[in-house]
């Protein structure tokens, strides 16, 4: 049998990262989209309930989405009665988003079916073998958790 080509391309853990990162993405997508949504979809969701009354701009900007984008996924949300855009409290001529309580339940169901997607990208690793990975991850990504 021949070796896969590219054998120095994909012995770099920058390959391995990205390859592990495409199949967490598909995994946690495909469990959202048994939910009916999509990824923008869900993390605009989870920001709104954590944020909300949210100003669509700070909205924006919390989750890393250009406006034009964070419209269309708003408008999705708003149209499938998950989201409200109402007058914000701290200044009338701005919209402020709030999640619904169908927004809410829902929220909590593709929580729960993201968890069970990482849980099946994990499932290779024991338990200690995870709280390491983890541990790794955080550090070379650069983030604090």
């Amino acid at each position: 049998m021949a070796e896969a080509p590219l054998p120095a391309i994909r012995s770099l853990p920058s390959w391995l990262l990205g390859r592990a990162a495409a199949r967490g993405r598909a995994l946690v997508a495909d469990a959202l989209a048994a939910e009916g949504l999509k990824m923008w979809h869900h993390v605009v969701l989870s920001a709104v309930r954590d944020l909300a009354p949210v100003a669509q701009a700070d909205l924006g900007r919390g989750v890393g989405l250009d406006p034009k984008d964070l419209v269309g996924v708003l408008n999705d949300l708003q149209s499938a009665r998950l989201v409200v855009r109402e007058p914000d409290p701290k200044d009338r001529r701005k919209n402020a988003v709030s999640l619904t309580p169908e927004g809410a339940r829902l929220l909590k169901r593709c929580e729960q079916a993201a968890r069970e997607a990482n849980e099946q990208l994990l499932a290779p690793l024991a338990a200690a073998e995870r709280d390491r990975f983890m541990d790794l991850l955080i550090r070379i990504s650069g983030t604090d958790g």
